[in-house]
């Protein structure tokens, strides 16, 4: 008996799923035999602070490696709504407050805990691709509102609001936004919680990046507003070089955090109970790394702008938060992928294409400054090599 592909068998959920262009990118440095950079992906080169690592091997050393409350530790619990009450932002740890696998999970269970199938979820471009990936898995309506490049991927408060409508279950906000670094203006998301709330939406805002910002102490949108249809995620990844720990939180209004707990039962039960102590040592201990690390993305950051406006063809907006730039390229080639795909070939640096962050980020390369600067600055002098060979070319072809 002919048996049909396996492949075949899977869900139609599963198989819509396809690799990012960034995750393309990364195979294609993998196939060569080069010593190609990877300023793909945002992972901090930084190890965990030590204290976080000591204070982690001592709570699991001392038995705390069983199931956990499916909310989070309490303690820790208390330590994130301490996070956010010496902002102005009053959270009850006991009812609004749900620890997760990282801010990723979290952002997952409140995609399904709001939107129905067939809901629409508006999504801000260039995003992270998980947002996308999230409203299909939820069977929801994915509906994108491209910012500009010509305004620096600014936050268009009356845009936005413009897309929200009858069928709107959620508008996700990430600030800082990941690709772009952009901090988004307080007045345009007051903006788009008005329209929000004049059609029952919720807003869930991603905030990972909140303690990475250069300019202005960042606020999170918990302390612009007291809409109750608001959801915030966080994460420890980024702020504490915790990537590999798999621990953030959710902050909302109790019967959405009760529904987290639901999730978590059928999904996974809690949080790692050893990265939840971790997390609560991130939180409470001493913060003189994080500033450490923080000073040194700003030099990064700083170094790369200025690598940046000497080589031909390529111009950037100032990131205000985070640890990217997203320079626009298009005279470097017909699309991003074309870009990335020489960049890796020629040049032996990986970065992500522009396209794989929806249709607005076409034309522009996402790159990661969170490596050390020996390392960018080799790859930056791959870069300018690279992208002077095909000006020059263009030049010649020209004359």
């Amino acid at each position: 008996m002919n048996r049909p592909p396996i492949s075949t068998t899977l869900s139609d959920r599963v198989r819509s799923l396809e690799a990012t262009p960034m995750r393309a990118m990364v195979d294609l440095a993998s196939d060569q035999d080069t010593d190609s950079i990877n300023l793909a992906f945002g992972d901090p080169d930084f190890d965990t602070p030590a204290h976080i690592v000591e204070e982690a091997m001592e709570a699991a050393s001392a038995g705390g490696t069983h199931y956990t409350d499916n909310f989070g530790i309490e303690a820790l619990r208390a330590a994130i709504a301490s996070e956010y009450e010496s902002a102005g932002v009053p959270v009850d740890p006991d009812r609004e407050i749900a620890v997760t696998a990282g801010a990723i999970q979290g952002l997952a269970f409140a995609t399904l805990a709001v939107a129905d199938p067939g809901d629409e979820i508006v999504v801000l471009t260039p995003a992270w691709p998980s947002y996308f990936t999230q409203a299909g898995v939820a069977n929801a309506t994915l509906l994108t509102v491209p910012l500009s490049p010509e305004e620096d991927f600014a936050l268009d408060g009356s845009r936005v609001a413009a897309a929200i409508g009858d069928d709107t279950a959620a508008v996700i906000l990430s600030s800082p936004s990941n690709p772009t670094g952009q901090v988004f203006d307080h007045e345009e998301i007051e903006t788009v919680i008005d329209a929000a709330a004049a059609n029952d939406a919720w807003i869930i805002a991603d905030e990972v990046y909140w303690r990475l910002v250069y300019g202005d102490e960042f606020e999170s949108v918990a302390a612009l507003t007291d809409y109750d249809r608001l959801i915030v995620a966080n994460s420890a990844s980024k702020t504490y070089a915790m990537t590999g720990w798999r621990v953030g939180w959710l902050v909302g209004p109790p019967t959405v955090i009760e529904s987290m707990a639901q999730l978590h039962q059928a999904f996974s039960t809690c949080a790692s109970s050893v990265s939840q102590h971790a997390l609560l040592a991130a939180l409470e201990g001493p913060q003189e790394p994080i500033r450490e690390m923080h000073t040194a993305y700003r030099d990064r950051r700083d170094y790369v702008l200025d690598r940046i406006e000497s080589i031909p063809g390529i111009e950037v907006p100032e990131p205000q938060g985070g640890f990217y730039v997203f320079p626009d390229v298009r005279a470097l080639g017909d699309s991003s992928l074309d870009v990335a795909r020489q960049l890796v070939h020629e040049a032996g640096v990986v970065t992500a294409p522009g396209v794989g962050f929806g249709d607005a980020g076409e034309g522009h390369l996402r790159i990661s400054f969170a490596s050390d600067m020996e390392t960018l600055a080799t790859a930056f002098d791959r870069i300018e090599a690279f992208a002077g060979d095909v000006v020059d070319a263009d030049s010649d072809v020209q004359s």
